[in-house]
This record gives structure tokens, C-alpha cells and sequence, in this order.
């Protein structure tokens, strides 16, 4: 189960690092509108990996106690 959990970050981790890139591109192109929602997903990426993350290591925690 904890695994799948830290699939799951990692996968929002990549995410988050694509949209960082996307925001990038178009604020180098003066987009910044676009930009900015990119860096907005990005947050929102990084909070949910965070959220897995935290929520995996507590699994493996409870899962080595047994």
C-alpha cells in the first residue's frame, strides 16, 4: 500500500517539475498569464506529492511496527 503511495507523489513530483517548465517557457515568451497558471499547478502538484509522500511514510511506519 505504501508503495502505491509513493508512486503517487512521485508521479505529482514529475508533474510539478513539468509545470514549472511549461511556466517557464511562457514567461520567456512574455506570457505570463499562462505562466502564471502553470506555476499555479505546479503548487498545487508539489502539495498533493507532499500530501502522498507524508501519507506513505506513515504506512511504511504503522506496516514496520507490526
Amino acid at each position: 500500500m505504501a508503495h502505491q503511495k509513493h508512486r503517487q507523489a512521485a508521479e505529482h513530483h514529475e508533474n510539478a517539475a513539468k509545470s514549472h517548465r511549461n511556466a517557464a517557457e511562457h514567461h520567456e515568451q512574455g506570457r505570463h498569464d499562462e505562466g502564471h497558471k502553470h506555476s499555479q499547478q505546479a503548487h498545487e502538484h508539489s502539495t498533493n506529492a507532499h500530501q502522498a509522500s507524508d501519507a506513505a511514510h506513515k504506512q511504511s511506519q504503522l506496516a514496520t511496527k507490526k
